[in-house]
């Protein structure tokens, strides 16, 4: 295995506290070294003056589509892309066809995972069979399995029947497992298109409410105290839920909460063109909303930093506002929205961000191993990205297989450079590296 010294950059690793330059020495697969000053000849140098050197990242909720619809991405297309995106480890959410509802499913995602080994592919079980929300999926199977599931969702479907989801956080507690919510009321919710408010009476489309989203976190977060389960709140989208969450935190609840970099960055003024691409589920928000979201990023209310990753093939998306399914692919971009829209700003320091990313995910999942600390004899998953550098938006250079995405064009502030999984070398300049992945 390679040897690698990198010299010279500015350490940020919120899990042992450092923030400093120094060397960091990478070799026979783990953190050999943390110094002012290394020297190591045999050692493949990477100058990283001016760059920071940190864990790198992990993603709660990516959508890889396999197995079932490989023509929207693939899992090695999927570990590709985040790999460029300065990530070592990635949630994989449970809609797929056939739904990971069994064992048998998500042992075929993580072995797949293993398989391409640009990343570790951590798989999520749902919460009830094929997504329906009326019976309980095989949590105990999945639990145990050796992909050894530990965040089950229905993600894409909020589970709508209070008594199944007290049922399901009652059996998780017993795993210390995470029910993580996509919350929304599918009766409030049905048929909308954006969020419910002036822009969507001005365009002519129908919206969601904030109510559907709020009602359903705040259920959870009753059902949660009940049961004593963690909870984890999926892409928080509006200023309600993030004041749920402070104060369930405030009353000691186990309680978590990510948000998304294009709920962070857009309003739903993003559909004022009918934009396909900017349509997301739970929808854009106000400019209120986003506020909250980046006021929650910043005290710590919200916990990570999540890219709901969402490829879909370019036909689906190239169709009129309401036929189009929502989603935005955000691997390769969730970065740079982040230095650009909230360090950059002053609303986080790179530490902050660092932990939103890295940190505290791998930590809310269990990952031994990721998001730090960068110690001797850790695991080598770091990743060096230039937080001045700039980069042009263009989904036609991705690793992932997606297009679909409202950025394109946009130059952002933030470029990885290097991402180290098992301390080997994954990504560099934007290109995978190591394993095939599916063209």
């Amino acid at each position: 295995m390679s040897r690698y010294l990198i010299s010279g950059g500015r350490v940020v690793d919120p899990a042992s506290g450092r923030d400093g330059h120094a060397d960091v020495l990478i070799a026979e697969g783990v953190v050999a070294g943390v110094a002012e000053r290394i020297d190591a000849p045999d050692a493949e140098r990477i100058d990283a003056s001016g760059a920071v050197v940190a864990p790198a990242f992990v993603d709660m909720h990516a959508h890889l589509r396999e197995p079932g619809r490989e023509d929207e991405e693939t899992i090695a297309s999927a570990s590709a892309a985040a790999a460029c995106g300065g990530y070592s480890a990635i949630c994989a959410m449970p809609n797929t066809d056939p739904v990971a509802d069994s064992a048998s499913v998500v042992e075929k995602v993580w072995r797949a995972g293993r398989a391409v080994g640009l990343v570790e592919v951590v798989a999520a079980g749902a919460l009830s069979r094929n997504l329906e929300g009326h019976k309980l999926a095989d949590l105990g199977e999945m639990a145990m399995s050796p992909a050894r599931v530990r965040l089950f969702t229905d993600d894409g479907n909020g589970v709508q029947n209070s008594l199944l989801a007290r049922r399901a956080m009652e059996y998780l507690a017993g795993f210390d497992a995470i029910y993580a919510e996509h919350c929304e009321d599918a009766a409030l919710a049905a048929g909308g298109q954006m969020h419910e408010g002036e822009r969507a009476s001005v365009l002519g489309l129908r919206g969601i409410p904030a109510e559907a989203e709020e009602i359903m976190a705040a259920r959870d977060i009753a059902l949660a105290k009940l049961t004593g389960c963690r909870l984890h709140l999926l892409h928080v989208s509006t200023a309600g839920t993030v004041e749920l969450v402070r104060r369930a935190k405030a009353e000691g609840a186990a309680v978590t909460a990510e948000a998304t970099p294009h709920h962070f960055t857009l309003t739903d003024a993003a559909l004022d063109g009918y934009d396909p691409n900017a349509k997301v589920n739970p929808p854009l928000r106000t400019g209120a909303d986003r506020a909250a979201i980046v006021a929650g990023l910043a005290d710590g209310t919200i916990d990570a930093i999540a890219t709901d990753h969402a490829p879909h093939a370019p036909e689906e998306k190239d169709q009129e506002l309401t036929y189009a399914p929502p989603g935005i692919a955000g691997l390769e971009t969730a970065l740079g929205l982040t230095i650009t829209e909230l360090v950059a700003p002053g609303h986080l320091t790179l530490m902050q961000a660092v932990a939103r990313l890295a940190s505290t995910p791998a930590s809310i999942l269990g990952l031994d191993g990721h998001g730090g600390p960068l110690a001797p004899g850790a695991p080598a998953n770091v990743v060096v990205f230039d937080p001045h550098g700039s980069v042009t938006v263009d989904p036609a250079r991705w690793a992932s297989t997606a297009r679909n995405t409202p950025f394109a064009g946009r130059v952002l502030t933030g470029r990885v450079l290097h991402t180290f999984f098992g301390g080997s070398e994954t990504a560099r300049d934007g290109a995978p590296l190591g394993a095939a992945v599916d063209a």
